[in-house]
């Protein structure tokens, strides 16, 4: 058997590029089906659609956000188990990504224009917490994961009773996200210190409030 072909820096930057190209412009496929498949769409008023779509749209950058963050942190990753980790839970994230997108089209309405943005912005934060050491990426996997896991409660809270197909999938969303956390405290998490907890729920505040309407 041939020896595994070693990638240059070229080739991972390459890569690296490839893969936020695909992530903010093109259609990433999801690898489980939709939860909301089997569940009906039911009628919605105008306004009760316009919000679902805000949040949908928030949860739609959230995934282009841990997309990035996940493969920024893999990238400068020491141990070999811990990129293994945080691309695997990417690839659920891709599952995410996808379900928002279709859930947005079935709204009538778009993804955030800053998709760009917030990707780059959310790449160079994953390099950073990366670059502190496995225990610290880990532990920003955790602390990214709870705060997604709470502002998914709160959308579902939220959300317009009659939107069973957007609930169907947060729900999920919401499971996977409690699960990423869950085994990133048992590969070694650090626990991150103030005021890093603090900034980062405000960040993703600012962001909320942003992409509901961008």
């Amino acid at each position: 058997m041939a020896p595994a072909r070693s990638h240059s820096p070229l080739d991972q930057f390459l890569g690296q590029a490839q893969h936020a190209l695909e992530t903010v412009f093109g259609t990433p496929a999801a690898s489980r089906p939709n939860p909301a498949a089997d569940t009906a769409e039911m009628d919605l008023a105008p306004e009760e659609r316009r919000h679902a779509a805000g949040l949908m749209r928030i949860n739609h950058v959230g995934e282009i956000c841990a997309q990035a963050l996940y493969v920024g942190q893999a990238a400068v990753a020491r141990d070999p188990a811990t990129r293994a980790h945080l691309m695997e839970a990417a690839q659920e994230e891709t599952d995410h990504l996808a379900w928002c997108a279709e859930r947005l089209r079935e709204l009538d309405d778009r993804p955030s224009l800053l998709n760009p943005l917030w990707y780059a912005g959310s790449y160079a934060i994953g390099v950073a917490a990366g670059l502190r050491g496995d225990g610290w990426n880990l532990g920003f996997v955790v602390e990214t994961e709870r705060q997604v896991e709470a502002h998914l409660e709160e959308h579902l809270r939220t959300l317009p009773p009659a939107d069973l197909r957007s609930r169907e999938i947060l729900g999920v969303m919401k499971a996977d996200e409690a699960r990423h956390a869950d085994n990133a405290e048992t590969a070694g998490a650090r626990v991150l210190p103030q005021p890093i907890p603090a900034v980062m729920a405000l960040a993703s505040r600012m962001m909320k409030a942003v992409a509901y309407r961008i």
